[in-house]
């Protein structure tokens, strides 16, 4: 024990007393983590909500609905929605699913949590920074959803908020205080997460134990570590982006509206600006955070396909690389969400070489993760059910972002379902699967107790099946044309005979079901956190950090003792070793030993 006693005083803090601080205004990176994790839960079930809601205007366009008429007063006269509330509820669903899910949950929810014991410290670097950061990212959460209860509704810009639509004030519904507090919410959720990535990026690299080098971290520590990167420097320029975008509403300025525009017969006194210098500070940001969603998904997904193949990650070094490059790569492709806007085709082939060049990486880490499945002794877990599910759908998905890549085809599809199916399947569902392997894998750790296998699986089955038949019909759909964004297709005579309301009533039962099932998932959560079996320490013979403590964890994680970690983190099927694996604290040479 005396080589362990190496203590962490300087990032020390008191144990809290009273409930307000130990559980609200925690300074505790676990109780954080746990914050962000339930806020997304509620963040993804507003975002579920919306999404049936669209579905279902798009087959039954004309149904009245009581309800809706008193949550929308405006945009459902009579029940009936209309097609100005059904753009809000795209904008809406879309912004809640990317920022307050997709970007919270998988690094500051699990990352908050696991990473400081990942990698032997007692927190993060600086904890109230740590604080302060998630109650910014609620605040934004409460701003986001005020949009729909001021005059005009939610805005109908798209999560992308394109202007001169989302710069003017008199360009509809929605346009009014609903467009600014959208885009105020987004200002204050890049304030935040630009803290959390200084503080991911700190407690990384100053804060890990003795023996823990950056090539022994579990490739979860390696992808929460690049996504803060990818954070810090992609939401700097997104809150530039909205500072100066809400100058043009209400300052006067001119960055994005351009000179001598006219709408609704009355010019626009502004001296002219670039409505493409919105979609270039966007996109530098929106593509690096399709990686801020599925990396630490990766990270997760590999951690969990190598406990339950019990064998070595595959390839551990090139993972790493990969990951590296996949992060340095995603700043250069940006101009591929612009190739319709008339750039040029100079440029278009620039940047459509840099997106196939992507490729290749992810392609590495595919083809390492099946090699990792391989031969392995599989424990089929609901967590390595979701994680295999994870790369299905990232497969899946990537296909279709090999034609997208290609400057002529995405004139074709840019507009229409194809690319809806494609970036749901790939960030969207994809980073979900990553979720939910997480929650699966450490939800013994986090709270104590196991949760129910049997339920478990039957959710990963409903919901596998569930999303391949709501996204993959999709593809078909833009193969034909049909648009994005359309709120219904009853006066669109091509595609109301080809067939395209047929599908869309597929797809729609399709989602009432998966949407069903993840009511299992939530009574299998809350159930088991107060009625789950008790988990023991380390209840997958897992051979991370983590699962050297006791579940849940105590405040300072390991007793005011540093762990000394003396082996890789991926030590699984070990010969001579006197278990199928080697724990990263146990003492050097055990393997060789057999002690």
């Amino acid at each position: 024990m005396a080589e362990q006693a190496h203590t962490h005083e300087a990032h020390a803090h008191a144990a809290p007393t009273g409930f307000i601080r130990k559980y609200i205004f925690s300074l505790d990176h676990k109780i954080i983590g746990l914050q962000y994790y339930f806020l997304a839960v509620v963040a993804v079930i507003v975002g579920m909500f919306l999404s049936l809601l669209m579905r279902w205007h798009l087959v039954w366009p004309t149904a009245k609905i009581g309800w809706l008429e008193t949550l929308f007063p405006a945009g459902a006269a009579g029940g009936v929605m209309t097609p100005e509330l059904y753009l809000s509820l795209m904008t809406m669903h879309g912004t809640i699913m990317v920022f307050f899910v997709l970007t919270t949950a998988p690094q500051s929810g699990f990352g908050n949590y696991v990473l400081p014991i990942q990698i032997g410290a007692a927190d993060m670097a600086f904890p109230v920074l740590n604080m302060l950061s998630f109650w910014i990212t609620f605040l934004s959460f409460v701003v986001m959803i005020a949009a729909f209860f001021v005059t005009g509704g939610a805005p109908l810009s798209g999560w992308t908020a394109y202007p001169p639509l989302s710069a003017l004030t008199e360009t509809g519904p929605g346009q009014q205080s609903g467009q600014t507090l959208w885009i105020l919410s987004l200002a204050l959720f890049s304030a935040a997460s630009l803290l959390g990535a200084l503080n991911f990026i700190t407690t990384t690299l100053d804060l890990r134990t003795k023996g823990l080098s950056l090539m022994r971290m579990p490739l979860t520590c390696w992808t929460w570590f690049i996504t803060a990167i990818l954070g810090l420097l992609a939401f700097a320029v997104l809150l530039a982006g909205g500072v100066l975008l809400i100058m043009d509403r209400v300052a006067g300025t001119s960055f994005f509206v351009p000179g001598g525009l006219v709408v609704s017969d009355k010019v626009i006194n502004h001296s002219g600006g670039s409505p493409l210098l919105w979609q270039h500070l966007f996109w530098f940001f929106g593509h690096p955070e399709v990686y801020i969603a599925i990396l630490p998904g990766m990270g997760v997904v590999s951690q969990v396909l190598s406990t339950f193949s019990r064998k070595p990650i595959f390839g551990y070094r090139a993972m790493v690389f990969a990951i590296i490059a996949i992060g340095a790569l995603g700043f250069g492709v940006w101009g591929h969400h612009m190739f319709i806007s008339g750039m040029s085709p100079y440029s278009a082939m620039a940047f459509s070489v840099l997106t196939m060049s992507i490729g290749v990486p992810s392609a590495i880490k595919t083809f390492n993760w099946i090699g990792t499945l391989w031969g392995g002794k599989i424990r089929f877990t609901s967590a390595m059910m979701f994680a295999i599910g994870f790369v299905s759908l990232f497969v899946t998905g990537g296909l279709s972002g090999i034609f997208l890549g290609q400057p002529p085809v995405d004139l074709f599809f840019h507009d229409t379902y194809f690319v809806v199916a494609h970036f749901h399947m790939i960030m969207g569902v994809a980073s979900i699967f990553g979720m939910f392997a997480g929650t699966y894998y450490w939800f013994p750790k986090m709270f104590g107790r196991m949760m129910n296998e049997g339920l478990g699986k039957l959710h990963f089955w409903i919901t596998f099946v569930g999303v391949y038949a709501i996204f993959t019909p999709m593809h078909y759909l833009g193969l034909f044309g049909h648009p994005r964004r359309y709120s219904e297709i009853t006066g669109v005579n091509y595609l109301a005979k080809s067939g395209a309301g047929e599908i869309h009533l597929f797809m729609t039962i399709a989602a009432l079901i998966t949407v069903g099932a993840q009511l299992l998932f939530f009574f299998n959560l809350f159930w088991s956190l107060f009625k789950g079996k008790k988990a023991p320490v380390n209840p997958w013979e897992s051979t991370t950090l983590e699962w050297t403590v006791p579940s849940p964890p105590p405040h300072d994680n390991f007793g005011g003792y540093e762990p000394v970690v003396n082996h890789g983190p991926y030590e699984y099927s070990v010969p001579g070793a006197p278990k199928d694996y080697v724990m990263q604290s146990d003492p050097a040479g055990v393997a060789a030993t057999g002690h």
